[in-house]
């Protein structure tokens, strides 16, 4: 008997240490979840003219004699030196200056440039706004240069990182700044995109200048962001345009009906689904959904419109894509440039810092990235193969 009561004495011990370590344990994990919650990701902003110092600085090392190297490099370092106190004491003057010359909220506010939202609205009501010139907020002496990067997919993706970006850049950017978004997408999603140009757009709204640089492809959804821009830089051979509006999708209906499968589709509303890829469509569909296609298409020429008034959009609102130089005498960029180019030419007069949003990813996101990427360089290399036999097949 004395046996069983220390045994259930034990017993009891055990699962109260047992609850207690659950408890804990459950503490933990429901913890660290909330902290997961509260921090998704992060800015990391990295000094681009560092960046370039060490680049340069590692090719003088390579190619002077050590004795040459050190000299050049305490000049260097005096040079840098007067530079720093040169820009210190023009952020001083700037600041002296701030109370009289800052740009204030409600002058933004009463500005005319509009977001992508306004633009039609304003068209209908017949009040066309012209975007403020990057001339107009003093931007010729830029200090600080932010520069961004935007690689799109047809989801535009990188909407999450962009959005965080500039909301960052926002923070501390002020009028004699700008904003450099080194942006490649050949289009995609028209809600998605147009998200992603009003992002851009409140660049513009409080008052900062707003540079494109395209190196490879701005097109359609891409272009409808490029060309928010109050400058659109591009390499000789990107491509750029595309304005107009793409829709496909098969139809399975004859199929299904010699296999005898029926497809049954419930609606409420008259234009609730137009074209449907298991239904029979029928023509009055067809003309909704084309006449669907057509009024997008006209939102975004009034939308490029807006923002690139000196743009004959009538004729290049065709669907069509134009390599750089082309796309300069068209009007649809402003200068031919790499954004290599571009940025390193700024370093020289003022500081350039990238800004990108990391987000926090857990092993199983980590493995997917790893697989989907390993997948993705598979099937590159497997088209690039078939296209070198087929060319030496010909």
């Amino acid at each position: 008997m004395e046996f069983i009561s220390e045994y259930g004495l034990f017993l009891a011990k055990v699962v109260t240490m047992v609850a207690a370590l659950l408890v804990v344990i459950g503490f933990v994990v429901a913890n660290r979840e909330h902290l997961k919650e509260r921090s998704q990701g992060h800015i990391r902003v990295s000094h681009l003219n560092e960046r370039y110092e060490a680049m340069k600085d590692a090719l003088l090392e390579a190619v002077m004699d050590k004795r040459e190297f050190h000299r050049v490099k305490k000049q260097q370092a005096k040079e840098h030196k007067a530079a720093a106190k040169a820009l210190q004491d023009k952020h001083k003057a700037r600041r002296k200056q701030k109370p009289a010359q800052s740009v204030r909220r409600a002058d933004l506010e009463s500005t005319d440039t509009p977001v992508p939202e306004q633009g039609e609205a304003d068209a209908e009501a017949g009040d066309h706004h012209t975007p403020a010139k990057a001339g107009d907020r003093g931007d010729e002496d830029a200090s600080r240069v932010f520069v961004a990067h935007f690689d799109g997919d047809i989801k535009a993706s990188a909407l999450s990182q962009l959005r965080e970006e500039i909301t960052g850049i926002l923070q501390v950017a002020e009028p004699a700044d700008e904003v450099v978004v080194c942006l490649q997408s050949p289009g995609g999603m028209v809600a998605n995109y147009g998200l992603a140009a009003s992002q851009l757009a409140r660049v513009r709204s409080a008052g900062i200048k707003l540079t494109i640089a395209v190196d490879t492809v701005a097109a359609s959804g891409g272009y409808m962001m490029a060309c928010v821009a109050d400058r659109i830089i591009a390499a000789p051979f990107a491509m750029l345009g595309s304005i107009g509006v793409l829709a496909q999708l098969p139809n399975f209906h004859r199929l299904l009906k010699r296999h005898d499968v029926d497809f049954e589709l419930f609606t409420a509303g008259e234009y609730k689904r137009t074209v449907t890829m298991f239904g029979e469509n029928t023509e009055e569909g067809r003309e909704k959904f084309q006449s669907d296609l057509e009024d997008i298409h006209v939102l975004f020429q009034h939308f490029v419109a807006e923002y690139r008034p000196q743009l004959d959009v009538a004729s290049v609102a065709t669907g069509e894509v134009w390599f750089g130089q082309r796309a300069l005498e068209l009007g649809l960029v402003d200068e031919l440039k790499t954004s290599d180019e571009y940025l390193t030419g700024r370093a020289r007069d003022a500081e350039l810092y990238l800004v990108e949003y990391k987000e926090r990813r857990n092993i199983a996101k980590k493995m997917g990235l790893a697989v989907q990427t390993g997948v993705e360089a598979a099937l590159v290399r497997l088209f690039s193969r078939l296209a070198a036999w087929r060319h030496q097949a010909q």
